[in-house]
């Protein structure tokens, strides 16, 4: 079978986004296949594909097409524990018994991150390269989730501006992003756990050759700055890059599979009713080198 990608908002500037269809990717991928799902994501960073009745099990088969999956275990822990396996990250509001959360409930609290822009796993010295997240129960609005094309909004920076990024380093930390909303019950093995790493803020696509740039709201500090600066300097340049010509806001309809290309994309989660059940399965595929491994 042949992939087909149909671009989904071609009206802002520029498309990279698209709707995928003539695959079923529920079953095991021939090379071919799995080679035509990888050109595209190198094309447009975002892929749709609707109607993928995943188990757990079957969508880490088709993540592995991609690589090694990361453990799912930078994620904050309640008193109910894990509720999904070691591979299979909970972006939902349930605990172990799928009872919705309460609000006051710890994990949910530090999920509230997610409404921020960011890059999974830029909290890993070695970063994540694809997320899939398979919706198994949304809510009946809202929940949407927005995607941000970094290489565009690198591209479209001034020069003097770019030779100002090339060469800085910034320390990437969960600490850094859950404060920025006011959750600081940590741990003090969190602390240790989730202490920066450094990550460069102009990274290139392995596969294209592409420049974006790498932002997140977990990057609070730029190596050799004073923070205040430094702060100051990336929020204008996430400003820059979430402009809604660089964005795409995806509309979840049940058993949507969307898979992203965090070496190319920031995104964020975007509000809905906290009663409602919203139950997402989310795999990611690890990268294979730090970002500091680039030629600066």
């Amino acid at each position: 079978m042949t992939l087909s990608i149909r671009p989904i908002d071609p009206v802002s500037r520029p498309f990279f986004a698209g709707v995928a269809s003539g695959i079923d990717i529920t079953r095991p991928l021939t090379p071919e296949e799995a080679a035509q799902i990888e050109k595209g994501m190198d094309q447009y960073g975002v892929l749709v594909f609707h109607g993928q009745r995943f188990t757990d099990e079957t969508q880490m088969a088709y993540s592995r097409n991609f690589g090694e999956l990361e453990l799912a275990t930078n994620n904050i822990k309640d008193n109910t524990g894990q509720r999904l396996g070691a591979h299979i990250a909970d972006i939902s509001n349930l605990d172990n018994n799928n009872q919705v959360l309460a609000r006051e409930n710890r994990r949910r609290l530090f999920s509230l991150g997610t409404r921020l822009w960011h890059s999974d796993s830029s909290f890993k010295v070695v970063p994540a390269k694809y997320s899939l997240l398979s919706a198994r129960i949304i809510p009946s609005k809202g929940g949407n989730t927005e995607f941000a094309d970094m290489r565009a909004a690198w591209d479209d920076l001034d020069e003097a501006t770019k030779r100002e990024c090339e060469g800085l380093v910034c320390e990437h930390s969960q600490l850094f992003s859950r404060a920025l909303i006011g959750f600081e019950d940590f741990t003090a093995a969190e602390r240790i756990e989730f202490a920066p790493v450094k990550q460069r803020l102009v990274r290139t696509h392995p596969s294209s050759g592409r420049k974006s740039l790498y932002l997140a709201s977990h990057a609070g500090t730029i190596v050799g700055w004073p923070v205040p600066e430094a702060r100051a300097f990336l929020r204008d340049l996430n400003e820059h890059a979430t402009q809604r010509k660089y964005v795409y806001s995806h509309e979840w309809t049940q058993f949507d599979l969307v898979m992203w290309d965090n070496q190319a994309t920031m995104h964020r989660a975007r509000p809905f009713d906290a009663k409602e059940v919203r139950d997402m399965h989310r795999t990611t595929v690890a990268g294979l080198r730090s970002t500091m491994e680039q030629a600066a």
